[in-house]
């Protein structure tokens, strides 16, 4: 896809997708602007050039056709048609997990900014930008860097984009972010600050949550160094906090959720449920400690004997039999409810010290909770208990989730997915949001949910208030997908005038060399 304007009052762009409508105000005189993807091996490049003598107002709008057009408007007073949702849900788009790599250096800095004013222009609502722990505190306890974020920050808020950050307290596999190297450093001393599942493997993406409350990091617990980093944080970026900073939200586990690493599993295992997470020195100790306060001192030596391992059947094994199986028994109530409040507990902790932190900050604090919704149609729900969520068919174990977040009140993040699934583990999870006043919002890896089913969720009376798509990088911007993005973008809208331009500088050139490496599927915070 290519498109050159030479100085002339109409030009046609053609691709093999719609790709929008560009209106540019007589005040420019527009020498060069090229538009074009390039594709090579294992990368996708996106480029953006435009040199312009003077400001240029410019606006996307979706086409119905496979042909769009380029038109330089010779009226004097221009303005420019943008589109805005006036009603229903608003809609966010996540920056990619690394726009801030592990060297803390802002990647691909003139392709997000381009990025941006793409967003700006369809009409998006904002963006949603992770931070991370192991970034921006990763060399020493008490030593913040935030300068790359701040950057991103100030690029977001001369668009006029809100923005929600995502305050990660676990690593990325991904984009390769480890936890701070002060704190594995401390891991390897001392691997008890892991989860470690049956077998002794250790899970370094995330700090056990028995140690929460241990002074286990140089003398500071895991939850005083999580509330200072959020306390630095706000103090950092305290004159875009409610402005330009209208959501945060706080990890509150593996891959920022809510939930114990059970499904960690090798690569040739894909029919299991996942392992308890048990088996650390600090959660054998808690059982231990439970066990024998409840008189079954024999209960606290370690999890389920007979719980199958990660690539055996949910249902092998006897403990999550549908008939006779350890589950139903007194001893399964009493590990499912000890495993089950473990998380709760530590749940409770991240989403108190998060609203703490930026109590009477104009901004709305949430966390994520996964849908485990394999295995659910099965009495036990094995996937949903070996995450930690004591759910069954004659169980409602989302009550007590629900009851922290209205606690704290803090909004709930569900991952659209499975939103989308009528009658499903969904149904019982948004209920007692209902039931206890917690507000949803919904956040999607593009691609997994067709965004026809995304717009019916993002209708005034859906399940969600807010969705973030997930997220920027070369798959979004792929000529056929981001095509589509645009005609979901322009479905959730209603055109409105405007007069308010977007301005671009006098001579500036911008150009977008690589949005991301080699990867063209889509990442997750």
């Amino acid at each position: 896809m290519e498109v050159s304007m030479i100085r002339s009052s109409q030009v046609n762009l053609r691709s093999n997708g719609d790709v929008g409508l560009f209106n540019l105000g007589k005040n420019s005189s527009a020498k060069i602007c090229n538009l074009k993807n390039n594709y090579s091996e294992g990368c996708c490049f996106v480029h953006l050039k435009m040199r312009l003598k003077s400001a240029v107002n410019f606006t996307l709008r979706a086409s119905s056709s496979v042909r769009s057009e380029a038109i330089v408007n010779s009226q004097k007073d221009s303005r420019i048609t943008r589109t805005r949702r006036v009603d229903g849900a608003k809609l966010f788009v996540g920056l990619p997990l690394d726009a801030v790599s592990s060297s803390n250096t802002i990647k691909h800095d003139r392709a997000i900014a381009a990025g941006l004013k793409a967003l700006k222009l369809l009409g998006v609502d904002g963006v949603e930008l992770p931070v991370w722990w192991g970034v921006a505190e990763k060399e020493a306890m008490g030593k913040y860097q935030w300068t790359s974020y701040l950057s991103i920050v100030e690029m977001v808020q001369k668009l006029g984009l809100k923005l929600h950050v995502s305050l990660c307290f676990h690593a990325s596999d991904e984009c390769k972010i480890r936890l701070p190297d002060w704190v594995s450093r401390i891991g390897e001393q001392e691997p008890g600050v892991y989860f470690s599942d049956r077998s002794g493997e250790t899970y370094k993406g995330c700090l056990s949550f028995a140690a929460d409350d241990l002074p286990v990091l140089d003398g500071k617990t895991p939850v005083e160094v999580y509330k200072e980093f959020c306390e630095n944080f706000k103090s950092a970026f305290s004159q875009f906090i409610g402005s330009t900073i209208t959501g945060i939200s706080v990890s509150l586990g593996p891959e920022g959720e809510l939930r114990y690493p059970s499904r960690r599993r090798p690569a040739n295992a894909t029919r299991g449920a996942g392992e308890f997470q048990c088996y650390d020195k600090n959660m054998l100790s808690n059982l231990k400690q439970h066990a024998e306060t409840n008189g079954n001192p024999l209960w606290g030596l370690g999890g389920p004997h007979d719980a199958p391992a990660y690539d055996k059947s949910p249902l092998s094994g006897g403990f999550f039999a549908e008939k006779g199986g350890s589950w139903k028994t007194p001893y399964g109530d009493f590990f499912l409810s000890w495993y089950s409040n473990q998380l709760i507990s530590h749940g409770d902790r991240m989403l108190s010290l998060a609203a703490s932190a930026f109590k009477n900050s104009p901004v709305t604090v949430s966390g994520k909770v996964p849908v485990m919704q394999s295995s659910y149609q099965t009495q036990s729900h094995p996937s949903e208990l070996t995450a930690g969520f004591y759910n069954t068919a004659n169980r409602d174990g989302y009550q007590d989730i629900a009851q922290i977040f209205s606690k704290s009140g803090c909004k709930m993040i569900l991952p659209v997915e499975s939103c989308s699934s009528p009658g499903s583990l969904v149904g019982r999870i948004t209920s007692s949001c209902r039931e206890h006043g917690v507000d949803v919002s919904g956040e999607s890896v593009g691609g997994s949910v067709g965004l026809d089913q995304l717009k019916k969720l993002m209708d005034e009376d859906s399940l969600v208030d807010l969705l973030t798509y997930q997220r920027m990088g070369a798959y979004f911007f792929d000529p056929k997908h981001f095509s589509a993005f645009t005609q979901f973008v322009r479905g959730l809208n209603q055109p409105i005038r405007r007069s308010k331009d977007v301005r671009m500088g006098d001579g500036r050139e911008v150009e977008v060399e690589s949005l991301s490496g080699s990867n063209h599927h889509m990442q997750t915070a």
